[in-house]
């Protein structure tokens, strides 16, 4: 009886340490995936991808193709029409406005050059007819000091012509007249050396216009492709947006050189008018000396 439950208690004892022993091999063996649920949990197959607009069509489309690289050769040649007579009507009043400097420069240097010679030899005069001869010397032809000196001594002549006293009782009326003579010529002074300064004050003032105008329509031009091209890809819109803000720049480049041109040469045109009129003073009181004088 001892014995039999020896043994269950024995057998027992080997039966739980199998199962303890075959526990964690059977922990450790993986279990194998159904089929069914591989497939459930398999990534959808991604959707077919949408073709993509072909660069160069979107291109020609917006602004123009454009091969090779951006330059503003390239963008002038890829403009549309009315960008193109914008940038070329700017282009020319640039250069116009740059020969007009060099031009002017030359002028008024020739005309200081010439006054300041026809002055030095006018204070030299003795008599009124030593004004008139250099007055009318052919050296100093078209200066507007030797014709303002000129009209006035040839008006002191002609009173003398006509049988007046112009050293006693008509002195006062032939200065009278020599004066009206001076500033008839000195009126027309500043026509006569401001040449071109209405040209440069027109590019100066609406340079910038017309090329923002160029640049709004060749803007609108570009906005026009994108909506037809159906995309906003800034590497295909830039070159027609930055072909219409090239006018803009070219008008600006034509605008504020001759804005400076025009304010310098405005103040080159008001100191000679100023020395003009201090020859107008100079000049009549010359010949008033010589006509107290009896010359």
């Amino acid at each position: 009886m001892l014995n039999s439950k020896k043994t269950n208690i024995l057998l027992a004892m080997a039966g739980a340490a199998v199962l303890m022993a075959s526990t964690p091999v059977l922990a450790q063996a993986p279990a194998e995936p159904a089929p069914a649920a591989e497939t459930a949990m398999a990534p959808a197959a991604p959707a077919a991808a949408a073709p993509e607009a072909d660069p160069a069509s979107v291109g020609e489309a917006v602004g123009g193709g454009h091969g090779g690289g951006i330059t503003p050769i390239s963008m002038f040649m890829e403009a549309t029409v009315v960008v193109k007579v914008v940038m070329a009507g700017l282009l020319l009043a640039s250069i116009f406005s740059w020969t007009l400097l060099l031009i002017k420069l030359f002028e008024f240097g020739a005309l200081n050059r010439k006054t300041d010679s026809f002055l030095e030899n006018f204070r030299g005069a003795r008599t009124i007819a030593d004004m008139k001869a250099i007055a009318t010397a052919e050296e100093y032809e078209g200066n507007p000091l030797a014709d303002m000196a000129a009209a006035a001594t040839e008006e002191v002549d002609l009173s003398r012509q006509a049988g007046l006293s112009v050293t006693g009782e008509h002195r006062h009326d032939t200065l009278a007249r020599a004066q009206a003579a001076v500033t008839a010529v000195q009126a027309g002074l500043a026509k006569r050396i401001s040449g071109g300064q209405q040209f440069l004050a027109s590019v100066g003032s609406s340079g910038p216009f017309v090329g923002l105008f160029g640049t709004v329509y060749g803007i609108m031009n570009s906005f026009i492709g994108i909506a037809e091209s159906n995309t906003t890809n800034l590497a295909v819109v830039a070159p027609g947006i930055a072909e219409a803000l090239l006018a803009t720049g070219i008008g600006l480049f034509a605008a504020i050189p001759a804005v400076i041109f025009y304010n310098y040469f405005n103040t080159r045109i008001a100191a000679y008018g100023a020395r003009a009129d201090g020859f107008n003073a100079e000049l009549i009181n010359s010949i008033s000396r010589q006509l107290d004088k009896g010359a």
